[in-house]
């Protein structure tokens, strides 16, 4: 199964100490809103920061399952964090 989630970058970041990029959803993404992803770089060590402002899709079938979808995010996210910590192959 796949859905269409288009998006559009809207800032990328590269610092000495901060990586990462910004994007914003389009009409017809199953949500609305804009996300980060930073990975930031301090003494203590990595971390991933993520940023989200999220409200229902302009498309009315997205709409009547957000609630699934943002159960669905945080999902994604829990995901992210366990490959970050995980250790290389």
């Amino acid at each position: 199964m796949s859905i269409d989630e288009p998006i559009e970058v809207v800032d990328v970041i590269e610092e000495s100490s901060r990586v990462g990029f910004a994007y914003k959803t389009l009409s017809g993404h199953p949500v609305s809103g804009e996300e980060a992803f930073i990975l930031v770089r301090e003494q203590a060590g990595i971390f991933l920061v993520i940023r989200s402002l999220t409200a229902p899709s302009d498309r009315l079938r997205w709409r009547i399952i957000f609630p699934l979808l943002l159960l669905a995010q945080k999902y994604t996210r829990r995901r992210y964090a366990t490959a970050l910590l995980r250790e290389p192959s």
